[in-house]
């Protein structure tokens, strides 16, 4: 298994592009906050992502996604 700090620098990388991102801790992780608002949060092995409600059921299709319910 790769290190948490492993995914999180994938993260990072994917968001580099973006101007206003910012990184919090919470959650147990490391939350990616985009424009102010929760984008993803990486944390041990799993990351959490804000998926467009227009393709949320089409994305549960894929293996290992799911609903996060809090």
């Amino acid at each position: 298994m790769k290190s948490p700090e492993c995914l999180i620098q994938r993260v990072r990388q994917a968001l580099a592009h973006l101007p206003s991102v910012e990184e919090k801790k919470m959650f147990g992780g490391t939350a990616f906050m985009v424009e102010g608002k929760l984008c993803i949060a990486a944390r041990h092995d799993r990351i959490m992502c804000r998926i467009d409600p227009d393709i949320h059921e089409e994305v549960l299709e894929k293996k290992a996604c799911g609903t996060v319910v809090m």
